[in-house]
């Protein structure tokens, strides 16, 4: 038994364990050369300080967060809509979903961003206490209204329910608060939600509204409030769920392969270090002894202007490497490169494998519907979640409905097959109309543009240049 609000649930424990590979992936080369043996082990015979060189010269190719991007981006290919049934007041509020000029879509991209790269992502609707305000309009006069914020995974502490039904949520965060005239300082609290109420609790003892803090190990009580809520107004999406508030990113094992690839290109960054400076060998120099009798080894030196001795029969000579594990480590990174192209992909290829209810398999093969679109789909329905807490805080009964549309296709990489295409086209296989078509679908020309206008303007312009 733990009063202490900062301890973690083992299943928490759990997913940190994907995070420490996904967030340095996501933070880019800083972040991972900050993870350092973590991710880039160090050689066994490697001395420290050679590490720290190799460590520092290391770059990442960003595989796994361009795909994060990328798979984004096709879901947001068009702005998010609100439905007609969403309230007036509503779709006012989402011009400034969460109170730091963000829109409800420009806050969602990030929102779906950390979901499909962490595996899950927090959210919740928070609303300023009224103080002296008595009605609604008087809120809405002082501009006293909900607002959403993101709980990103790793702030989670942990959480209990009751028939699959939120009770209780603990997350860290950090507030910045007024240092002086001019500065400002960073404070680390935990806040605690509960049905209609909330807590927070800071290191350092202090007062809640003139009464004495209660202690909770290192951890005290700072503040608590209550709302009109029924319940704790959290919405979860998931994008690979395992179990109630638990998750596994889904795109794991192209992490995976993206930290293998930094390991493997830090290894050949490394040994082309070596092998493009040639070593000057001395053989035949005569073999030195210590006060003791005992063989002095030879020093070894590489770099420019830099001789070896070999005690040997006498030769003078460039030594250089053949390039044979040159070549094939850039194999090997090319592969890897292939794997996560591939691995990245199977998000837009429809599951034929996983378990499903009848109802999930009719309505799936009649959308034919990929992993990133079903994650859309929950999406859409989390937002609306989140616009329906805003409404119950104003009273204002159905919050309504979002609508995703974005694009879901197959075709992951459009530098590839419009070659084919266009050969098909030039060989007549396929129609040009067909061609035009493929082209807009991939983004390569604007859905502005009509075939048959563009056909009238062609003919109309006569034959090519060079062309009789």
């Amino acid at each position: 038994m733990s009063d202490n609000p900062s301890i973690t649930l083992p299943a928490v424990d759990a997913m940190r364990a994907y995070w420490a590979v996904i967030s340095p992936l996501m933070g880019g080369t800083m972040a991972m050369r900050a993870a350092g043996k973590a991710l880039l082990p160090q050689y066994p015979a490697e001395d420290d300080e050679a590490y720290k060189e190799r460590l520092r010269l290391s770059t990442l190719l960003p595989a796994y967060s361009e795909t994060v991007g990328n798979m984004t981006s096709r879901v947001f290919a068009e702005p998010l809509q609100v439905g007609d049934d969403v309230p007036e007041a509503i779709v006012e509020m989402t011009k400034d979903i969460d109170h730091a000029g963000n829109d409800l879509n420009s806050w969602a991209v990030g929102f779906f961003t950390e979901g499909l790269s962490h595996g899950l992502c927090h959210a919740f609707v928070d609303h300023p206490q009224a103080g002296e305000l008595k009605t609604q309009a008087d809120e809405q006069a002082a501009g006293v209204r909900p607002y959403v914020v993101m709980v990103r995974p790793e702030q989670v502490l942990g959480w209990r329910s009751k028939g699959g039904v939120l009770t209780m949520i603990r997350y860290i965060e950090v507030v910045e608060e007024e240092d002086g005239e001019f500065g400002a300082k960073c404070v680390e609290q935990i806040r605690v939600l509960e049905p209609g109420a909330w807590r927070t609790y800071r290191r350092s003892a202090k007062a809640v509204r003139g009464k004495q803090a209660a202690s909770g190990g290192t951890w005290e009580l700072y503040d608590e409030g209550t709302n009109s809520l029924t319940a704790i107004p959290w919405v979860t999406f998931y994008t690979g769920r395992t179990g109630f508030m638990t998750a596994k990113p889904p795109l794991i094992e192209l992490a995976h392969l993206n930290v293998k690839h930094w390991q493997s290109q830090s290894d050949q960054d490394n040994i082309l270090h070596v092998i493009r400076v040639p070593i000057l060998v001395r053989i035949g120099i005569q073999t030195q002894y210590d006060n003791q009798g005992k063989v002095i080894p030879p020093e070894f030196k590489v770099g420019t202007g830099q001789l070896t001795d070999l005690p040997k029969d006498g030769d003078l000579k460039y030594v250089e490497h053949t390039g044979q594990a040159v070549d094939a480590g850039r194999t090997a990174l090319q592969d890897l490169i292939n794997e996560m192209r591939m691995a990245g992909a199977k998000l837009l290829t429809p599951d034929k494998t996983a378990t499903k209810t009848a109802t999930q398999a009719e309505e799936e093969a009649a959308q034919e519907l990929s992993p990133l679109a079903r994650m859309a789909h929950h999406f859409a329905d989390c937002l609306a979640q989140l616009l329906q807490f805003m409404a119950d805080y104003r009273g204002l009964g159905d919050g309504g409905t979002v609508e995703m549309r974005g694009n879901f296709d197959v075709d992951y990489m459009p530098e590839v097959s419009l070659p084919t295409l266009v050969s098909m086209a030039n060989a007549g296989m396929i129609s040009k109309e067909t061609l035009f078509t493929e082209m807009q679908r991939r983004g390569v020309i604007s859905d502005e543009y009509d075939w048959e206008e563009e056909l009238a303007k062609i003919e109309a312009q006569g034959p090519a240049l060079g062309t009789l």
